[in-house]
């Protein structure tokens, strides 16, 4: 009763493959290549002898037994074959067959394992060899012999597959108890320990859990990520299919805080001031290379003006009146490139940063803080290392070619906006002077007004369009779940704030123009579109700047100088925030290394090569600057609740649509134009009721409109 039989009859046990696992027959009739069988559990089925496993036996002798009887040898043979089958050593038969030979019957293995095998025996080989997908393929009638290579990478599949099957069984349930939690505000049970005992049973085991919150901020960082496509997709099946689902179920989980600023993992951008220390060796470098770097003084008395809360000073100036009624500017600005160590894992890191970013919950600066706003900010008092442009304006606005020159400055005073607006505010109406640090400034401030509506009118002139909308202050109070947003108007200096910029335009206009005549390749912001002339001017009107702005293309980095529509300038470089935007400091860089070596540092070909890793970095920073004060002006609507009337002015109407502005929130809303009356159209002043605000989705829906009391004026362009 021990040898195989190679032809199976009435009465001959036999095993076959039905739904990936090894069953137990006994023959009991055979005729035209099909079998007959009578499985354990009394029934009976037909199947082609090629179907079978190659180690039938044993041959039950005499006549058939009867079916009870034939179930109990069955079942005997069954037990007698699994225990067989546990005690095969699989492992070590593959070692001593890998490289021996490429096949081998299951009789082969046996009889490696113990001289002259029985029926059993072998089919218990042939049993422990079919469940080591690993190392064994099942070719009928013999067993592939996989090579280490070929069992190294299926053991690796084979752990994926079974820890993904794992995630799915215990991710999907845990993932609609947290959608749960999100939605139907049901409390989260408490979870197991670290050992995986006690708490609810819906939670996954601790390991299944690590993998899951790993996932779920994986797609949270990257949603198309294609990887775990596949895996997301079966945890998720039943769930809504909703943008920034990772999100909720991380809040959910407790994971992330409520309100949680998920671009910044979507931007790969570290917020905070730990992102760098690393590298806080080649920081004290930078600055004490910076210190020692010998360089002539320029004395001039400069000051600078920024919004009271700025800590990271870039550029400051110093302006003089010219006989011919025309000015004098110039213009220091912080100088990191000196001494930046361009290619350092630190460069590197500041580039994938590529802006600061300043936000209602507190601003992430590009550079490390120490550096940003501290060694190389400009503060008064202090010697700093400075990149200068000097430039002379006539009593027109016309610029001169500007000179430029690196030097050692000291700040005559770091003044605010606020400040600077009183005194030039005073003036105008020929009030007392503030009792401010500004008034000391009086005479460069009131010139510096001068200087700005000249140089603004000569822009003009060439085609500029400046767009005039106060934007207003996000403020927070509170953390967490418990935090309340209020808008509040913003900081209104537009003298100070206006003559500020129009030096910082200058600036990189004549900087571009400088290199230009050299060849010397920069980075430059170009917005090369043809405007209608009638729009170039300042424009404040809500419906005034959509209609402008509808022509105007966004600017673009690039490194070909081409125009700056809305600037009104040939070619525009930037150049003046070398602290807060990489674009900045590149061309700074560029510029001091031409100054000190008479060659450029990149080549218009490098520069190319390195916009490309830079205008991704500014593309995902970009997002979380728009998209997060957005996300909190929603919020803030949305804590309003839906019965408040707001403010606000049709920008554009069609057939289907109209668009209106709320400019003392600074947002824009879409309605259908049913909800409007009749005889609306861009200008008309309408009160709007919001509701179904959704800041996490970006959603905000205009319920119903009505037109002010207040009809507004007849609508005319405002004068060039």
């Amino acid at each position: 009763m021990s040898a195989c039989v190679q032809y199976p009859g009435p009465g001959c046990i036999v095993e076959f493959l039905e739904g990936n696992a090894v069953h137990l027959a006994l023959v009991t009739e055979e005729g035209g290549g099909k079998v007959r069988l009578l499985l354990p559990n009394r029934r009976e089925t037909r199947l082609g002898t090629s179907r079978l496993l190659p180690w039938a036996g044993p041959q039950l002798p005499g006549p058939l037994p009867g079916r009870e009887e034939a179930v109990r040898l069955l079942e005997e043979c069954r037990k007698r074959r699994e225990a067989l089958a546990a005690e095969v050593p699989v492992a070590d038969l593959w070692e001593m067959a890998q490289g021996e030979l490429a096949e081998a019957p299951a009789q082969w293995f046996a009889e490696l394992s113990g001289s002259d095998p029985d029926v059993d025996s072998i089919a218990a080989h042939g049993r422990a060899l079919l469940t080591c997908k690993s190392h064994f393929r099942f070719q009928p009638p013999v067993f592939q012999i996989f090579d280490a290579e070929t069992v190294e990478r299926r053991l690796h599949e084979q752990q994926e597959r079974e820890e993904r099957e794992a995630l799915t069984v215990g991710g999907a349930t845990f993932f609609r108890l947290l959608w749960d939690v999100a939605c139907k505000k049901r409390p989260l049970p408490p979870p197991p320990d670290a050992e995986g005992h006690g708490g609810s049973p819906e939670w996954p085991a601790p390991e299944v859990a690590r993998r899951l919150r790993k996932l779920l901020f994986d797609c949270m960082a990257d949603p198309d990520n294609q990887e775990h496509e596949t895996l997301w997709r079966m945890l998720t099946k039943g769930l809504p299919d909703v943008p920034h689902l990772p999100v909720q179920l991380l809040m959910a989980w407790g994971e992330v805080p409520p309100h949680y600023n998920f671009w910044f993992d979507r931007a790969g951008y570290e917020p905070g001031d730990q992102w760098w220390t690393a590298w806080a060796d080649e920081v004290a470098a930078c600055v004490r290379q910076s210190r020692e770097m010998p360089l002539e003084r320029c004395d001039l008395p400069f000051i600078s003006i920024d919004s009271a809360s700025t800590r990271d000073v870039d550029d400051a100036f110093y302006l003089e009146g010219t006989p011919d009624g025309g000015f004098l500017l110039t213009l220091a600005l912080a100088c990191p490139a000196l001494s930046w160590p361009f290619g350092s894992p630190l460069d590197k890191a500041v580039l994938r940063r590529g802006t600061s970013i300043y936000l209602p919950e507190g601003n992430c600066h590009m550079l490390p803080e120490t550096l940003g706003t501290n060694d190389f900010s400009l503060r008064a008092g202090e010697d700093r290392s400075a990149f200068c442009v000097r430039v002379a304006v006539d009593a027109e606005g016309n610029a001169a070619p500007c000179e430029v020159f690196t030097a050692r400055v000291r700040l005559a005073a770091n003044l605010t906006y606020q400040d600077a607006q009183a005194v030039l505010d005073a003036r105008r109406t020929d009030a007392p002077l503030p009792d401010n640090p500004a008034a000391t400034f009086a005479g460069e401030l009131v010139l510096a007004h001068a200087f700005e509506r000249a140089r603004q009118a000569a822009r003009i002139r060439d085609g500029a369009v400046v767009m005039d909308r106060p934007e207003p202050v996000i403020r927070l109070e509170g953390e967490g779940a418990q935090t309340i947003v209020h808008l509040e108007p913003g900081e209104v200096c537009p003298d100070s704030q206006s003559a500020v910029a129009e030096m910082m335009i200058l600036a990189s206009a004549a900087v571009a123009d400088w290199a230009a005549a050299r060849d010397l390749p920069l980075l430059h912001r170009t917005q090369d579109v043809v405007l209608p002339r009638d729009y170039a001017g300042v424009w404040t009107r809500p419906e005034d700047m959509t209609r402008v702005m509808r022509a105007l293309a966004p600017s673009s980095l690039e490194v070909q100088a081409r125009p700056h529509a809305a600037l009104g300038l040939p070619r525009y470089a930037p150049v003046t925030s070398p602290l807060r935007r990489y674009p900045d400091l590149v061309n700074e860089a560029q510029i001091v290394h031409y100054l000190q070596h008479g060659v450029p540092r990149w080549t218009a070909d490098a520069l190319a090569e390195l916009l490309v890793r830079l205008n991704a970095a500014l593309e995902a920073a970009g997002q979380i600057q728009r998209f997060r004060p957005r996300y909190w002006k929603l919020l803030f609507f949305r804590q309003q609740g839906d019965k408040v009337w707001w403010p606000g002015v049709i920008t554009e109407e069609n057939d289907a649509f109209a668009s209106v502005s709320l400019p003392d929130q600074g947002i824009f809303l879409r309605g259908k134009r049913r909800q409007f009356d009749e005889r609306a159209c861009p200008g008309t002043a309408v009160e709007v009721r919001i509701g179904r605000v959704n800041p996490l989705y970006n959603e905000i829906m205009l319920l119903e409109a009505r037109t002010a009391d207040c009809r507004p004026a007849p609508y005319e362009e405002m004068p060039s």
